[in-house]
């Protein structure tokens, strides 16, 4: 029996979603998920042939109008022009998912300058680029809306051989803060998702090994996390039940990020 009080709060009926980053993990699974709470979506990464086929999929499977759409989150130009893209044939994203990510497991002597600005320019910056073009165009259309970065539990707290991951995603976490402070009164709302392990194409040879397991299982869940586990968090932020919510940073991680010790 369908229950209309939580329909209500959590329905993206008429909503114009957009992920950024939807070509596998996370990203693809945020796509899903928005499409089933009644929402069209945008889904927008580099791999074209990925995103497509599963812009088709969550079509067929939903109903929703769906569009797959290239962007390179290092690229200003590519990001506008998928916004533009996406408003011209859809409509105003008003729930906008920056998911886009690169990840490695490095020592701090052993990094590179490369890596580094690779790690920042797509975690950090690319997040940036995706946030304030978002919310030109929901300005420009004069609509509400809400942006959901995704950032990490290795933002809010460190482990060895994540110097740069861990850095990007502290910054996505202030980033964040400061998005939601200067554009509240404009009605737009920013949030960030702090995932703790969740097995994705990033991570998956690591967490694999017998160290990565043995990790898992020094975790208070002990197990990593499925990826529709982080799908009603994201759905809550994205949905008028959260419309006084703005500048959180959700951990989703079975209480990893509060274990003082090992």
């Amino acid at each position: 029996m369908s229950n209309d009080y939580l329909d209500q709060l959590f329905s993206l009926e008429g909503q114009v979603a957009l992920v950024a980053g939807a070509s596998s993990g996370i990203g693809a699974e945020f796509a899903r998920g928005l499409a089933r709470a009644g929402a069209d979506v945008v889904l927008c990464a580099r791999r074209a042939d990925r995103i497509e086929a599963l812009a088709k999929d969550i079509a067929e499977e939903t109903g929703r109008r769906t569009l797959a759409l290239s962007m390179d989150v290092k690229s200003q130009e590519s990001v506008e022009a998928a916004f533009t893209d996406a408003e011209d044939q859809l409509g105003t994203p008003t729930v906008v998912c920056s998911n886009a990510g690169v990840g490695h497991q490095v020592r701090m002597l052993e990094e590179t300058e490369e890596q580094w600005d690779h790690m920042m320019d797509t975690n950090l910056k690319g997040m940036w680029r995706v946030g304030r073009v978002a919310a030109k165009h929901m300005m420009s259309a004069g609509l509400k809306g809400s942006i959901i970065n995704t950032a990490s539990i290795l933002g809010l707290g460190v482990t060895n051989q994540h110097l740069s991951y861990a850095t990007s995603k502290a910054g996505v976490v202030q980033m964040t803060r400061a998005m939601a402070l200067e554009l509240q009164r404009y009605g737009i709302r920013v949030n960030a998702i702090c995932p703790g392990f969740f097995v994705t194409e990033i991570n998956e040879e690591g967490l694999n090994t017998e160290r990565g397991q043995q990790m898992l299982a020094m975790t208070p869940a002990r197990r990593a996390g499925e990826l529709p586990e982080l799908v009603p968090a994201m759905l809550m932020l994205a949905s008028p039940a959260s419309s006084f919510t703005t500048g959180v940073a959700l951990p989703v991680d079975g209480a990893h990020s509060v274990k003082l010790v090992p």
